[in-house]
């Protein structure tokens, strides 16, 4: 299972890069950019979630900043 990978992009303010990596690479860039959003095939989910998932069926994960409002 360790061996399985997915397409990881990230997201930032020099741009994007696109990765090969498996689950436990993905959650150390996911816990390496703290407050910002994760997408599994196009649903945002939370780390957790992500540590939960189905690596083979998981899809592209993207790592993108969060947004913040206010004035």
């Amino acid at each position: 299972m360790d061996k399985i990978t997915t397409t990881v992009e990230i997201a930032d303010q020099s741009g994007h890069t696109t990765l090969q990596l498996t689950k436990a690479e993905t959650l150390s860039r996911v816990a390496d950019n703290g407050g910002s959003w994760v997408f599994a095939d196009n649903q945002m989910v939370q780390p957790e979630q992500l540590a939960r998932a189905d690596w083979e069926t998981v899809g592209t994960v993207r790592i993108v900043p969060g947004l913040v409002g206010g004035l």
